[in-house]
C-alpha cells in the first residue's frame, strides 16, 4: 500500500485530446467533432472549469493542434488551464508528459472524447479520496451488463466470468499525485503498458476504489458511438 500523507496542495485534471480518429475514418479528429455547439473535448474542459474543487486544467493534444485548443479555451473564457502539452505516441506517453506539469496533491485523468462527464464524478471522487487515507485512487465505473466469455485462439469459449464481479472502467480516474507519478515512472522502467491509469497503480500494489458512474458516460470510440452522439 502506498499512501501520500503530505498536505494536499492542488487538484489538477488532465484532459487527453491527442487521438487521431483514424480508426473511425473521420476527416476531422473525433475530439474536435461538434457536441452541444462546440468541439467535443470542450465539454470536459467547461465542466472542470466550473467545478470549485478543480484548481488546474492540463490539456494534452497533438503539436499541430495546440493553437486551436488555445483558441477554443479563449473563446469559452477558460481561466484554469495551466498548460497545454504535446501528447506522445501512446496514451500512457501522453499522461506521462502531462504529469511533468502537475502540482502535488490530487490528479484526475479524463478522456477528452468522453463528453458526458458530470461534476459529481469529480466531487465524489476527490472527496472520497480525501476522506479515506488508505485508498490510493478512485475509478468511476459501471457494472457490466453483458455476460463476458474468455475464448481461445479459435474463438472457442473456455470460461464464463462472473458478471457481478466485472466493472466497465470509465474516466475520470482520480489519484494521489505521489503514487500516480511513482506508478508511471515504474511502468516506464519495466516497460509495462496498461490499458488505463489505474492498471499502473494496481501493478505496484495500490488500492483503488470504484465509484458508480453512469452508462451514458461513454467514450466516443466507434461509429456507433458517433451515431449516438449525433442523435441526441
Amino acid at each position: 500500500m502506498y499512501c501520500c500523507n503530505a498536505q494536499i496542495e492542488k487538484h489538477t485534471i488532465i484532459i487527453l485530446c491527442g487521438g487521431s480518429g483514424k480508426r473511425m475514418n473521420l476527416e476531422n479528429k473525433k475530439q474536435y467533432l461538434e457536441f452541444l455547439g462546440r468541439p467535443m473535448f470542450m465539454n470536459s474542459v467547461i465542466v472542470s472549469e466550473k467545478c470549485n474543487l478543480i484548481d488546474e486544467i492540463i490539456i494534452v493534444t497533438s503539436p499541430e493542434d495546440i493553437k486551436y485548443v488555445e483558441e477554443q479555451c479563449e473563446l469559452e473564457k477558460i481561466s484554469k488551464v495551466k498548460t497545454i502539452v504535446c501528447g506522445g505516441k501512446e496514451r500512457q506517453d501522453s499522461v506521462m508528459n502531462a504529469l511533468k506539469s502537475c502540482s502535488d496533491g490530487i490528479i484526475l485523468v479524463h478522456d477528452g472524447v468522453r463528453p458526458f462527464i458530470k461534476e459529481e464524478y469529480i466531487l465524489d471522487g476527490i472527496n472520497y479520496l480525501k476522506k479515506n487515507e488508505d485508498i490510493d485512487g478512485v475509478v468511476i465505473g459501471v457494472k457490466t451488463k453483458d455476460t463476458i466469455k474468455i475464448v481461445n485462439d479459435e474463438n472457442i469459449i473456455i470460461k464464463t466470468l462472473k458478471r457481478e464481479e466485472l466493472i466497465n472502467a470509465q474516466t475520470p480516474q482520480i489519484f494521489r499525485s505521489e503514487i500516480l507519478k511513482k506508478a508511471y515512472l515504474k511502468s516506464e522502467e519495466i516497460g509495462f503498458i496498461g490499458t488505463d491509469d489505474s492498471s499502473l497503480i494496481e501493478k505496484i500494489g495500490g488500492k483503488i476504489k470504484v465509484l458508480n458512474g453512469d452508462y451514458e458516460n461513454i467514450k466516443i470510440t466507434t461509429i456507433d458511438d458517433l451515431k449516438y452522439l449525433r442523435n441526441l
